[in-house]
């Protein structure tokens, strides 16, 4: 199977400053149940066309992984089948291996062309697309901004009786950024295609998340693209849809906030909301180092990754299963080494002093001392503003006002039940101010979340300062 993509923006040899892969170089990569090939079959100033090969032992694909493979209604089914002649799941693992760089957004030669629009065209001889045909390609890849033309295959051209198959070469035109286009192919191709060859669990959801997050939710077809991507799996599904939706409230634990009663429709859940403040705090404060401080699942270091100017990223947590699960969102062992050498995670705790946490230029602590029990928190103070001493700290916490706003939710009890308090807006600035006075910071604060005029906004945040 071969997957074609072609630049003819000039210079079009930028593509391969973009790809990281040398158009005068054949590159392998190895797969669970074969190789994957990068080459140039044209390269110059006008047009330079990659293509991705792949070669897929149907043996291995026995051995490793065929036993997720479905329909297959004749004894030798999961030998002699179209998986190793078809763009299809397989692609997409050999396009996060291969282009994983391009894919996140990366290029270290020339990194201004990670936000130039090229003009892009993808090739693909052979594309399933059962259930749906071509109406469904179009219904994906369309709205997307996509130029498609599609030509279905016969099952046999010598037996034109036997009718179409439900396989399709396709091309795509755009002008779009390289690393948009493979996101997109990178979760179309199996959605399309429906046949996946792995075992689809959390870690699918996950993945979904990472790469669709950006276009999947204002995607018209998201429900339908979400559903044949995780295999038609409804828990899957329901889980991931929640996720993606921009009107929910903060999906920050397992169990869902209640809705306010005064808000009916969101732009971006809290939780996002909170998160992107931090990371542009973060970039205003002119850090070049950040650690994340109860960093959890990693959400807020996948973001700082995409922001070139930290060099060094620390996330710790005292779960160290939350640490994995950080892993697994970061796509850890698909990571590129450069990638890898700006992460450091541990596991640790706010109550100690950690020799770990010193050196930073900026420290987050987004919706964590609310976890830490109250009369403890002069020694989190210490740990941090005291010996730590970062120079800039973003911290947000509930603002306990907003409580009343929430439908369901029983006057004095807390949000989540890991809670251990949550201040209103004037005792979040106090306890701020004291430690200001105390260890020689100075303290702006901000709102995050829609302002109601008598109770505030939902979250509460400090960016403190170290005054030297």
């Amino acid at each position: 199977m071969i997957l074609t993509i072609s630049n003819a923006t000039s210079p079009a040899t930028d593509l391969g400053f973009l790809l990281h892969k040398h158009p005068d170089k054949l590159q392998s990569i190895d797969l669970a149940v074969g190789r994957a090939h990068v080459f140039y079959p044209e390269c110059s100033e006008e047009r330079t066309t990659v293509a991705l090969m792949l070669d897929i032992d149907p043996i291995d694909m026995v051995r490793g992984g065929g036993r997720n493979l479905q329909g297959r209604s004749f004894s030798l089914g999961q030998y002699v089948n179209d998986r190793p002649y078809v763009v299809s799941s397989f692609m997409s693992v050999a396009l996060s291996k291969a282009f994983s760089t391009a894919m996140n957004g990366k290029c270290a030669k020339k990194p201004e062309l990670v936000d130039q629009k090229l003009a892009l065209k993808v090739e693909i001889d052979v594309l399933p697309a059962p259930r749906g045909g071509e109406s469904l390609i179009r219904q994906f890849l369309e709205p997307l901004g996509y130029q498609v033309e599609v030509e279905q295959h016969m099952l046999d051209e010598k037996f034109p009786q036997w009718g179409s198959s439900k396989h399709f070469s396709v091309t795509l035109t755009q002008e779009v950024k390289l690393s948009e286009l493979l996101t997109h192919l990178y979760v179309l191709i199996p959605a399309l295609d429906n046949d996946k060859h792995y075992y689809v669990s959390q870690d699918e959801v996950d993945k979904l998340l990472a790469r669709g997050q950006d276009w999947l939710p204002e995607h018209p077809a998201k429900d339908k693209i979400v559903s044949r991507y995780l295999k038609n799996l409804k828990s899957l599904s329901r889980q991931a849809n929640r996720l993606l939706a921009p009107e929910l409230e903060d999906q920050e634990s397992h169990e869902a906030m209640p809705e306010p009663a005064v808000v009916k429709e969101r732009k971006a859940n809290l939780h996002r909301q909170r998160l992107e403040l931090a990371v542009k705090k973060l970039c205003e404060s002119g850090a070049s180092s950040v650690i994340d401080l109860g960093c959890g699942e990693g959400k807020l270091v996948r973001m700082l990754l995409k922001k070139g100017q930290f060099s060094k990223i620390g996330a710790m947590d005292i779960s160290y299963s939350e640490l994995g699960k950080a892993k697994e969102r970061l796509h850890w062992d698909d990571m590129a080494p450069r990638q890898k050498e700006r992460i450091d995670l541990f596991q640790g705790s706010l109550m100690y002093r950690d020799k770990r946490l010193a050196g930073f230029d900026a420290a987050a602590l987004i919706e964590v001392i609310e976890h830490l029990e109250e009369d403890r928190l002069q020694a989190f103070v210490r740990v941090l503003f005291e010996y730590a001493r970062p120079g800039t700290v973003v911290l947000s916490t509930p603002n306990v006002e907003y409580n009343s706003l929430f439908e369901n939710l029983q006057e004095g009890i807390l949000r989540h039940d890991d809670h251990r308090f949550e201040w209103s807006r004037k005792q979040f600035e106090s306890w701020a101010n004291k430690v200001c006075q105390n260890h020689n910071y100075r303290v702006e604060f901000f709102t995050v979340g829609e302002v109601h005029h008598e109770v505030g906004a939902p979250s509460q945040m400090g960016v403190f300062t170290r005054g030297d």
